[in-house]
């Protein structure tokens, strides 16, 4: 139903920025609540942001927020994480995922997505 594409990683200074999009094809992200998580290596994969089908309801990991903003574009058919003021434990490599259900808050866990993209490499070096 849904294919997610990740685009837009590389690598920064720390303090640097980086936008990463999140392109859908099939069903449109307007019926989807939308979430970006990271992996980095010897970790979990972990929750960082999530957004509503509205973009109305919005929910970060701690560790992000008042640097991070997850947006998204209907017209587009795509989802955005802005990062800001990047640290060296942000690097990873960071998945676009999306479900389907109604909801009234934001999933924060793995197996709670649908769909997932390939994910693409954040490497923030100080």
């Amino acid at each position: 139903q849904v294919q997610l594409v990740e685009s837009g990683g590389g690598s920064v200074q720390a303090g640097g920025s980086l936008r990463l999009s999140c392109a859908a094809s099939g069903r449109t992200l307007s019926s989807c609540t939308m979430g970006w998580f990271r992996q980095a290596p010897g970790k979990e994969r972990e929750f960082v942001a999530g957004i509503s089908r509205t973009g109305g309801l919005i929910h970060y990991v701690d560790s992000v927020k008042g640097r991070f903003i997850i947006s998204r574009d209907s017209a587009k058919n795509t989802v955005y994480l802005q990062m800001n003021s990047l640290k060296t434990e942000d690097t990873a490599v960071y998945y676009c995922a999306a479900y389907t259900t109604g909801l009234s808050t934001i999933r924060t866990g793995v197996n709670e997505y649908d769909y997932w993209g390939q994910g693409t490499q954040v490497t923030v070096s100080s």
